[in-house]
């Protein structure tokens, strides 16, 4: 009978422990948890701060009873694993004030990340100051709100678990301000996207601060001071500033350590000890677009590591492919999304990078309810390789980024983009779906129809010397223009084609991209020298609205 024990719980030791029952029914399980939990649904904790979730127990996904029911696991909370030995097979125990040696056949590490604390001063003396990893965690902050009744809280980080805790702070009533170090909140997004889900939160009351960090706590907390000087009250204040591999252990056993101290593991999540394997977010991964060592926090990655490492112990051919760490968020009526490299990290690594933004609806926009979808698709348009995509929209962001990070991990290029057929009718999508639509703009700058220039290089193109062609109608554009430009509807274009001159290069403009490209086509065959502005007005807008004149 072979002896499973199984170093911390939750998605990925928990989807190892109840797999490797199905698989093994003889074999003795016995899963190490050092907390009060073994299952919770820790990417629901931010809810339950608002009532959003209303019941604390709908966080608790298993007991120990019903696993022991159900999957005859021997699961201990409150056992705290302390020391491996590999060369004899054993581990320390910590429970109760006492300990015990357990031995193993195979052992899974499973510890998961912890939170990464910044070097604040003063932090140690400070009262009011929360991480949220888990539901000991939540239970702090709730007896803090509860206790003392917050007006003021200060979410550190504007990652994915700082927004979502930004968002259920301020739907409790408290007044929230959102600090981040990087230059723009939801860092994993390129700027122009994460320009919308600024947009959203301070559209619902939020304070935005970037390129900041709290460098001092002063009155117990009560007080932030920023490396600029500037003080912030916060009778709550959650760090969520990024989170770190809990490998302590791991490395206190000898077991070989990569990137950011994550656990080194093989195609087969075999570490550099014999009979000793480890999933979830305390492993280092290949991340299968750049190929380079990366650590990847999510759920799913961590659930189906834990199902293949079960089915490796239990002889299945399994191979771990990697990630391409495909994440969404959701603030107030806003989705942002992404899957793969997201722009900048895509030329940071030296990729031939085309970029190429759409904007569409949800779904067919005669059908009530119709909303905005605004993509981005990072790709190379030699070969038509998917390095990555993003998403922002109050719905169906989820569907589109889905079927783009399926293409990603199916090898689909943006020529295979036209070709998904997707579900349709009216109150689902559009005849023509965004990712249809986005693929087919993708083509066009391929195979040289279309040559765009993005948002961030307009600037420098018009000090060049070229011309801005708004395209939009003239409602549209006495709502709101750029400084300099030239105004000609595009249903007027081939009219007035003599008001333009064949020595000036023009970069066309409409709301969102797609007069502009047509537009664009016309220019172009007869004889212009012509770019479309990608994303067009909407999009350059939001991002640099102070450029932007509304008279």
């Amino acid at each position: 009978m072979t002896k499973v024990v199984i170093v911390g719980g939750v998605a990925g030791g928990m989807s190892a422990a109840t797999r490797l029952r199905r698989l093994m029914e003889d074999a003795e399980i016995i899963v190490f948890e050092r907390g009060p939990f073994v299952s919770f649904a820790n990417c629901g904790l931010p809810y339950y701060v608002s009532g959003e979730i209303s019941d604390r127990d709908q966080l608790l996904v298993q007991t120990p009873e019903r696993l022991q029911a159900r999957f005859n696991l021997d699961v201990r909370p409150f056992h705290e694993v302390t020391e491996i030995d590999p060369s004899n097979q054993t581990v320390t125990v910590k429970h109760d004030g006492q300990e015990f040696v357990e031995t193993y056949d195979k052992l899974i590490l499973s510890p998961g990340a912890k939170p990464f604390v910044p070097p604040i001063e003063n932090l140690e003396q400070a009262k009011n100051v929360f991480n949220l990893r888990n539901v000991p965690d939540l239970d702090k902050i709730m007896k803090h709100i509860e206790a003392l009744q917050p007006k003021e809280a200060v979410v550190v980080g504007a990652g994915f678990i700082g927004l979502e805790m930004a968002e259920n702070l301020t739907k409790k009533g408290i007044a929230v301000t959102v600090v981040e170090k990087a230059p723009h909140v939801l860092p994993a997004l390129d700027e122009e996207m994460a320009i919308f889900v600024k947009n959203a939160l301070e559209r619902n009351g939020v304070k935005v601060i970037t390129s900041q960090s709290v460098v001092r706590f002063e009155e117990e907390g009560s007080k932030l001071i920023l490396e600029n000087g500037d003080v912030l009250n916060s009778n709550l204040t959650l760090l969520s500033v990024g989170i770190q591999p809990d490998t302590e252990l791991a490395k206190k056993a000898g077991l070989d350590l990569g990137l950011k101290g994550g656990i080194l593991v093989d195609d087969h999540y075999q570490t550099s000890q014999e009979n000793i394997y480890a999933v979830g977010d305390a492993i280092v991964v290949n991340h299968q677009i750049s190929k380079e060592d990366a650590l990847v926090s999510l759920a799913s990655p961590a659930n189906r590591q834990g199902r293949q490492v079960a089915d490796v112990i239990a002889g299945l051919k399994r191979e771990n492919k990697g990630s391409i760490g495909t994440a969404i968020v959701r603030v107030f009526d806003l989705s942002a999304a992404s899957t793969g490299l997201s722009e900048r990290v895509a030329k940071s690594l030296g990729y031939d990078v085309s970029v190429v933004h759409t904007s569409g609806k949800d779904h067919a926009s005669y059908y009530p309810g119709a909303t905005d979808v605004t993509l981005k698709l990072i790709f190379n348009r030699q070969t038509g390789q998917i390095y990555g995509a993003q998403g922002v929209g109050q719905k169906g962001v989820d569907k589109r980024i889905d079927v783009l990070a399926t293409a990603i991990k199916g090898n689909l290029t943006i020529f295979d983009l036209p070709e998904l057929e997707l579900t349709y009718a009216p109150p689902f999508g559009s005849a023509k779906d965004p990712v249809n639509m986005i693929g087919y703009a993708a083509i066009n700058i391929a195979e040289g129809l279309s040559q765009n220039i993005q948002w961030h290089e307009l600037p420098k193109a018009l000090e060049n010397g070229a011309k801005l062609l708004d395209v939009r109608t003239t409602p549209e554009v006495k709502k709101g223009h750029f400084k300099d430009y030239i105004h000609i509807p595009l249903d007027s274009l081939r009219a007035r084609l003599s008001e333009l001159d064949k020595s000036n290069t023009y970069i066309v403009s409409c709301h969102s991209g797609l007069r502009s490209y047509i537009a664009e086509r016309l220019l172009q065959q007869e004889g212009f020298k012509v770019k479309n502005l990608d994303g067009a007005y909407s999009l350059y807008n939001a991002v640099r609205p102070k450029e932007i004149s509304h008279d």
